[in-house]
């Protein structure tokens, strides 16, 4: 009965805060910004934190939609207790709290019920169904990270809110394309789970410019990323995948597409700490694929932490800026477990020359960077 007294007040704790982030006095609204501060508490329209961590953006109309996970305070914020936050901006600096795009469940039966863990959202426009969906990285309640999941949920509207549809397995029954003969099945752990689907992770969305749209995610044990064609509706998967950068244990992915050319961003797997980034390049998107070693340069001077540690930061998503042909902004998260709701956000513009990409750390800047 005691614990039953403790979990209804912790509830209403959070229900409280979910209310008290869409209700914050609009009085005390933040002053209009002009530029990027990586690293600082960046505030919405409403002057309260931003709370959108492992996040992406969708692009639709002329207006840019944020999208992340909703923290709330301490190590419990790494569990989903509220669900996926949206917010919206014209101008990239400042951004509307748009509330909760898609809500966990109040019900214990749900894939997706309270305390679940649900990371890296990420919305796309399927302009043959008109409908957005969002893909994310699931993990059932209680289950750790044995799970491996990956949700879907659609709405007709860019805010949401968003319907919850099915939680998956990558592929499951199919086999990857460019298998060697030599290939030894009992220790390909694609294999093994090939009757229940491909393991899934932290994971990125790709729509190409034929409109067809790819799933990128860390998979077999978190030691393979997978890239999956979906299908046409953009709620399942085709297929048709190949495994990328075998046994090289990365994840957080993050792709953009210039001049033809499909570049990458990802990481090592060293849990919440920060590692050094991983970049690499490719003329397909299914591959082959070319690492190039590490894109960051310069040093973060909150952390004092350089290209070794991705200045304590970790990849979620590269931005192409609408309407800027050569212009991409890479998205990184300062994660901080101890206190979820704390976790902050770099965004840095990315460089190219000679075939390669760089991301150089910058104490504040804007996109008239992009015209020089």
């Amino acid at each position: 009965m005691f614990m039953h007294f403790k979990q209804t007040v912790a509830l209403l704790a959070l229900s409280l805060l979910s209310f008290a982030c869409k209700t914050s006095s609009p009085s005390e609204a933040a002053p209009l910004a002009h530029s990027f501060k990586p690293g600082a508490v960046w505030l919405d329209n409403r002057g309260v934190a931003i709370n959108a961590h492992g996040g992406g953006i969708l692009e639709f109309g002329g207006t840019y939609y944020w999208f992340g996970e909703h923290k709330i305070e301490g190590k419990e914020g790494n569990f989903a207790h509220v669900g996926v936050h949206v917010y919206s901006s014209k101008d990239l600096y400042n951004w509307k709290d748009e509330g909760i795009a898609l809500a966990v469940s109040k019900d214990p039966q749900s894939e997706i019920t309270a305390g679940c863990i649900l990371e890296r959202p990420k919305v796309i426009y399927n302009a043959r169904t008109k409908k957005f969906v969002m893909w994310f990285h699931l993990e059932f309640k209680g289950n750790g990270y044995k799970t491996a999941r990956s949700g879907v949920a659609v709405a007709d509207q860019p805010t949401g809110p968003y319907q919850f549809v099915h939680s998956l397995r990558p592929n499951a029954g199919h086999l990857p394309a460019g298998l060697q003969e030599d290939e030894d099945p009992k220790t390909q752990i694609y294999r093994r789970d090939l009757a229940v689907g491909q393991m899934a992770r932290d994971m990125t969305l790709f729509v190409d410019d034929d409109g067809i749209a790819y799933h990128i995610y860390a998979s077999e044990e978190n030691k393979t990323l997978q890239i999956a064609r979906l299908t046409d509706d953009y709620q399942r998967h085709s297929g048709q995948y190949v495994r990328t950068f075998i046994n090289r244990s990365m994840e957080a992915p993050a792709i953009c597409k210039r001049e033809g050319k499909y570049y990458l961003i990802a990481s090592g797997c060293t849990g919440w700490k920060p590692n050094a980034a991983r970049s690499a390049v490719a003329d397909n998107i299914l591959g082959p694929w070319k690492e190039l070693g590490n894109p960051t340069v310069g040093i973060n001077p909150q952390t004092g932490l350089g290209p070794e540690k991705t200045f304590g930061g970790q990849s979620t998503y590269i931005l192409p800026v609408a309407g800027r042909p050569d212009a991409f902004i890479a998205m990184f998260d300062i994660w901080r477990p101890e206190n979820a709701i704390d976790g902050r956000y770099v965004w840095l513009p990315v460089s190219f020359a000679n075939g390669e990409f760089k991301v150089e750390w910058q104490d504040e800047w804007d996109l008239t960077r992009f015209s020089k």
